[in-house]
């Protein structure tokens, strides 16, 4: 989940590690280092905190000077965020910077500190550290070929020798890495993002290759020191340095919400064109032999993975399984030859989604992934890949990817329902027609005047501790990504519940002014919920109704969100834009930090 950035070339190192690693904060802000070498001195200078605080130490220290540096944003995992357990970390010979987790590093340490070594910090990167610089006789391959072995887990490791000063060499196990080269210098990285500004040409280290950067060059070696640069595929990234800044908004998710139809729109354009039939045509060949689906991810994937389980059931009469992915690799699934299993992660790298993934082929099952990043993990070991294609996204608060995994789960459903003849043409052809009008109907859910409805009802319920939303079926689904999005935003306690389940239990907590949110999108369930409504404002809660088929009444609910009109199944994306708007502007209000809420990254590469 950490960010780290490697340089060699003709700058000075400092400059162009401050700014690769500018852009990789949304992976960790809990403190941030660099070292930088002139060839023959090493300064490490780190701080707790943002960047800035690293930055205001450069200003009062004075940057140090050198062409070649490693630099690291960190999100902490074992030892508090301070300045001692700030990376870089240095052991003897070996300063290095680390993303992952090493999992034995407890019993590697004790058994250090038996033989009298002295740690200064908490982590287990410094224990990397000793690990590697106990192993190291001055060849760097010898090093990592005994050293590696020795650490369970996952980790990038970018690392320089005290005898190599002008060299870096860079290693990754199940944790991100790539390799990059411009015109005379080079780079590893964390992400993309963190080069762009001077390079869009790059490579993806496989999992024990060994990378190094020395004078501007950039060679890639096997696990045993053979030279395979002339072997690896670079390629250009699709990214710009614009499309990953802000654009005149005044934070990233905003900016990212309001790019959502143009998102819907380009995945529905790619995809529909020839039919239900055609969709996802090259990259799932043949759906006969599904006869079970797992759908497996994370937080807001987890929750598209439910919006996905009842489109496919509804539809296509599939039995799906939803499960979070850190569940799902050690609850012993009963998952084989035969299952598909639904893999949803944006960054495609996503640590508990990766490990389930690589179970379900274990046992047999065909995995497709559905990931936003072209060369991630899951894209390359998963059988299928589907690319939502969102572009980038930089709030660590999901917005644009969350509606594209949703939709990637509707245009599935209609594939499979026209594969198995589950409804009929007819039906398709209604429901590609009003998917084809979703972009637009997101649009005016992003008018001025839905925006000033949302903020204010945030500013109505900015002081109250908890909030609820209720929904059933497909709204409750919606509802668990809206208490999400509030929760991670603006720190307000948001649950969301099944509405008939409320009141064995929860409605309890419900007592004057008690913000509540009722989904309302199924006219199925509708008049059900109204009822559930009643009983929470029966109890003084106050109920804001977000729907398009019920109307606005003083005896069914206290405020209103009137969404535009498409076929029930789509509405839950229609649904879940307002309520972004609304969790924006209540963390605005609260003066909080909306793109970088505390405690959280962007990129979970770590179980």
């Amino acid at each position: 989940m950490c960010g780290i950035v490697g340089y060699s070339g003709k700058r000075e190192a400092v400059g162009v590690i401050l700014r690769g690693l500018s852009k990789l904060e949304y992976r960790g802000y809990d403190s941030a280092g660099v070292a930088v070498s002139d060839g023959e001195s090493l300064g490490v200078y780190k701080s707790k905190g943002r960047l800035g605080e690293l930055e205001a130490v450069l200003e009062r220290e004075g940057a140090p000077a050198g062409t070649v540096g490693i630099g690291h944003t960190r999100w902490a995992t074992h030892g508090a965020p301070s300045d001692v357990n700030s990376h870089p970390h240095t052991f003897g010979r070996v300063t290095l910077v680390h993303n992952g987790i090493i999992e034995n590093y407890l019993s590697l340490k004790r058994r250090a500190e038996e033989d009298g070594a002295v740690f200064r910090s908490e982590t287990d990167t410094e224990v990397a550290a000793y690990v590697i610089d106990r192993c190291y006789g001055g060849d760097p391959f010898r090093a990592f070929a005994d050293a590696l072995p020795l650490l369970a887990g996952s980790y990038a490791f970018a690392v320089i020798f005290d005898d190599r000063k002008d060299e870096i060499y860079a290693v990754r196990r199940d944790s991100p890495l790539i390799a990059a080269k411009g015109d005379g210098e080079c780079f590893v990285a964390s992400d993309i993002p963190a080069l762009l500004s001077y390079t869009r040409t790059y490579c993806l280290p496989e999992p024990g290759e060994i990378v190094r950067l020395r004078r501007g060059e950039l060679t890639l070696f096997s696990a045993d020191g053979k030279d395979v640069t002339g072997q690896k595929r670079f390629v250009t990234a699709e990214l710009t340095e614009e499309a990953a800044e802000k654009g005149g908004y005044p934070h990233f998710m905003l900016k990212e919400i309001y790019e959502q139809p143009d998102t819907l729109r380009r995945l529905i354009s790619a995809h529909t064109e020839n039919g239900a039939g055609g969709i996802f045509a090259e990259e799932l060949k043949d759906t006969s032999d599904i006869k079970r689906i797992f759908i497996v991810g994370c937080g807001s994937a987890m929750h598209a993975g439910l919006l996905g389980k009842h489109i496919i059931e509804r539809l296509c009469r599939i039995p799906v399984e939803v499960s979070v992915s850190s569940e799902f690799r050690y609850n012993d699934p009963m998952v084989g030859p035969g299952d598909t299993v639904f893999v949803i992660s944006q960054s495609g790298e996503t640590a508990d989604t990766l490990a389930a993934l690589r179970l379900a082929e274990s046992k047999g099952a065909k995995v497709c992934g559905i990931v936003n990043v072209a060369g991630s993990s899951i894209a390359r070991e998963a059988d299928w890949v589907i690319y939502t294609r969102c572009g980038p996204e930089i709030a660590v608060a999901t917005t644009k990817a969350f509606t594209a995994q949703v939709l990637v789960m509707y245009l599935l459903a209609a594939r499979l329902a026209h594969d198995r003849k589950t409804v009929s043409g007819e039906f398709l052809s209604e429901y590609l027609t009003d998917m084809r009008k979703l972009p637009e109907a997101v649009s005016r859910t992003l008018s001025d005047s839905m925006s000033a409805l949302c903020r204010k009802y945030a500013e109505y319920n900015r002081d109250y501790g908890d909030y609820y939303i209720i929904g059933r079926g497909q709204d409750c689904a919606a509802g668990c990504e809206g208490a999400m999005k509030i929760k991670e935003v603006s720190y307000m306690h948001c649950e969301a519940y099944a509405a008939g389940e409320l009141k064995h239990g929860t409605i309890s907590l419900i007592t004057d002014g008690v913000p509540c949110m009722a989904i309302v999108t199924d006219p199925k369930t509708a008049d059900k919920t109204v009822s559930n409504i009643k009983e929470v404002r029966a109890r003084g809660g106050h109920v804001l109704l977000v729907t398009q088929c019920v109307a606005e009444s003083p005896d069914v609910c206290d405020s209103y969100l009137p969404l535009p009109s498409l076929c029930f199944h789509l509405m839950p994306i229609v649904a879940i834009v307002p309520i972004q708007l609304y969790a924006y502007h209540t963390a605005v209000i609260r003066g909080c930090d909306v793109d970088r809420p505390r405690n959280l990254a962007k990129s979970v590469t770590v179980e």
